[in-house]
C-alpha cells in the first residue's frame, strides 16, 4: 500500500495523507494529468470514479462522479487555482449535484498535492486538505475521507503498473 502517512491536524485545520511510490516524478504526475488513469485510482474501490471534464490548468475545472455499490452517485468539482506539472496541484474540492451546481449543504475543502522525488529513488506524494471550519473538518471526517482517501490511493500502484 502506498499510504505511508496520515496526519490529522485540527489546530491547523488539514488532513494530510502521504504516498510513496516506486517511479518517477512524472510518471506519478499522470495519475493526476490524465482522465483515465485518475478514474482507476480516485474513487475508493467501493466508489469507481468517472471524470467528465478534465481541464487541469490553472483557472480550469475537473468534474467527477463516483458511483456506490447501490448505484447512488456522488458529484464532484475541482476548481483549479495553480498548477506546476509534474510537482503541484492545487484546487477547490466542491461537492455537486449531477447537473454540476454546488451543493453549499457540504464543505468545500482546500486540496494541495504536492510530488517530490526521494532520495532513495521514487516519489513522495502528499495530498492535504485545508477546511474551513473545525465543524466542517470533523463532517467531512465523520463521512469517510479518510478511510476513502486511503483506500483510493492504494490503487495508485496498480494503476502506475
Amino acid at each position: 500500500m502506498p499510504v505511508t502517512d496520515v496526519r490529522k491536524d485540527p489546530a491547523h485545520l488539514t488532513l494530510t495523507l502521504v504516498s510513496e511510490y516506486d517511479h518517477p516524478v512524472e510518471k506519478v504526475w499522470s495519475l493526476w494529468s490524465d482522465p483515465r488513469k485518475l478514474e482507476k485510482w480516485w474513487g475508493p474501490p467501493s466508489h469507481p470514479a468517472t471524470v467528465g471534464v478534465h481541464d487541469l490548468v490553472s483557472g480550469g475545472r475537473v468534474t467527477y462522479c463516483m458511483t456506490g455499490p447501490d448505484g447512488e452517485q456522488y458529484h464532484g468539482l475541482w476548481q483549479v487555482r495553480a498548477v506546476s506539472a509534474p510537482h503541484r496541484l492545487e484546487a477547490e474540492d466542491f461537492f455537486t449535484d449531477s447537473d454540476g451546481n454546488v451543493n453549499h449543504d457540504l464543505p468545500t475543502t482546500r486540496m494541495q498535492v504536492s510530488l517530490a522525488a526521494r532520495p532513495e529513488g521514487g516519489t513522495r506524494m502528499s495530498i492535504t486538505s485545508h477546511f474551513p471550519t473545525l465543524e466542517a473538518m470533523e463532517q467531512i471526517l465523520a463521512m469517510g475521507m479518510e478511510e476513502g482517501a486511503t483506500s483510493a490511493l492504494a490503487q495508485a500502484d496498480a494503476v502506475l503498473a
